[in-house]
């Protein structure tokens, strides 16, 4: 935008109901290939929404800008901070030895006290049904149960936005469904906002939006089952 105005006055009102706000973002990579081309979405707060395309279509690439880990060539974006990103692998964000540990680890930079850092751990923890795997060792979970701890992570931080990199990729069919449930009931119960990356389509019956991405720009959006006739249509043409 050409104001000189910061990004939330800019955008303000669009921001007051909003939990992101991303607008005609471009990335490309050093080589010059271009990932993001004028993308634009709104998720408002307390909305769980599905990001769809195809790969290589830019889906994890605007979740790492959302999340602050690359910066786009142009384009303006908004977030509410803080904000919980889980990758699509939970062993490359798991860093402590036990369940209780790891959720605790991302409370470090907040000076809590000793009591409040273990009331927020077991909070956390019986949000997602785990609270007594509190002492069990990460490498004892199950994958399924490493997403969820990934989350609590996030929850105890008390983050407002979570940012999912197909979180169920790595999954059985019985752990993805279960892992999908437990977000939108953590969304809906906490009044949180979600963007989950997916190429599930069975997972669009879960969300209350959905976006879908073709050559890093958004094409439709809205209703989650049209989109999903819209791509079972597209795929049995192929």
């Amino acid at each position: 935008m050409d104001s000189d105005l910061p990004l939330d006055r800019q955008l303000s009102p669009v921001i007051d109901q909003a939990a992101i706000v991303v607008r005609d973002l471009e990335f490309r990579w050093p080589s010059g290939q271009a990932v993001l081309q004028g993308c634009s979405l709104t998720l408002q707060r307390g909305e769980f929404c599905m990001l769809l395309g195809n790969n290589g279509s830019g889906k994890s690439t605007l979740l790492k800008i959302l999340a602050g880990l690359l910066t786009p060539q142009q384009g303006d974006w908004w977030i509410q901070q803080p904000v919980g990103f889980v990758f699509q692998n939970p062993d490359h964000q798991l860093v402590m030895p036990t369940v209780g540990a790891d959720v605790a680890f991302g409370l470090v930079m907040e000076q809590l006290s000793l009591a409040a850092i273990q009331e927020r751990v077991r909070d956390a923890l019986t949000a997602i049904n785990l609270l007594d795997y509190i002492g069990r060792p990460i490498y004892a979970l199950s994958g399924g149960q490493k997403q969820r701890v990934a989350i609590a992570g996030a929850i105890a931080r008390h983050c407002p936005v979570l940012l999912l990199d197909e979180p169920t990729a790595l999954l059985d069919p019985d752990s993805q469904i279960d892992l999908v449930q437990q977000v939108r009931h953590l969304v809906k119960e906490r009044h949180l906002s979600a963007l989950w990356v997916t190429h599930r389509l069975v997972e669009l019956d879960y969300c209350d939006r959905a976006f879908l991405l073709e050559a890093g720009r958004v094409v439709d959006s809205g209703d989650p089952q049209r989109l999903k006739l819209r791509l079972q249509a597209g795929s049995s043409t192929c």
